[in-house]
């Protein structure tokens, strides 16, 4: 069966409008992640990310942008995904429940001032909810990055929503993953742009 040109095409534009969507609707909620996020570091606080399945790649690469760099080398940054330490979370997850594996490293690492960020295209992910109010329960900055159906049930216990306008968990990770790239690239601008100036100079001197 031979591929179908519409369908690509079809599934382009889907994309292209998913993401115009998102980041002209939510330009100031990304603002505001950024900014939290660039004051959380400037005060010695960290990052802990989390989320499921594609989520939870997603929460690697939002951390690993950090800790490494985006755009130019400068200091790296606090953050940890809490979806790579499979000891611990298959010991949560056998003594106590799956919905636990993310709160019980939220309480271990997770300091008042610190920021939460969850990631779950549907909202309605159990361990991810409890995730949120156990970071609330800590004193964290809570985001939450969903989609249209995670609004309600993550309003509750997140500081900051970003909600795509879809339902389509596809469009939504795709989203997620433009907006967290600008959010990494705003808060690396905020904190290193002079670094990162001197460096792009020395680069073009040699």
């Amino acid at each position: 069966m031979r591929a179908d040109p519409q369908h690509l095409r079809g599934e382009l534009e889907a994309h292209i409008a998913a993401v115009t969507d998102t980041m002209v609707g939510s330009s100031a909620t990304i603002l505001e992640i950024a900014t939290r996020l660039a004051s959380c570091f400037r005060q010695g606080g960290k990052v802990l990310i989390c989320g499921n399945g594609g989520s939870a790649a997603d929460a690697q690469h939002f951390a690993a942008e950090f800790v490494n760099h985006l755009r130019f080398d400068r200091p790296a940054l606090p953050a940890i995904a809490l979806t790579t330490d499979s000891s611990v979370i298959t010991s949560i997850a056998n003594d106590r429940r799956y919905e636990d594996i993310f709160v019980r490293q939220i309480e271990a690492a997770g300091a008042a001032g610190d920021v939460l960020i969850v990631l779950s295209t549907s909202g309605a992910s159990p361990n991810v909810l409890a995730a949120l109010a156990a970071g609330r329960r800590k004193g964290m900055v809570t985001v939450a990055l969903t989609g249209q159906a995670g609004i309600e049930p993550m309003s509750a216990n997140a500081d900051v929503l970003l909600a795509v306008a879809s339902r389509d968990t596809q469009r939504i990770q795709e989203c997620h993953l433009f907006a967290y790239h600008v959010i990494a690239g705003m808060v690396e601008e905020q904190l290193f742009g002079a670094i990162g100036m001197a460096n792009a100079e020395r680069a073009r001197s040699k």
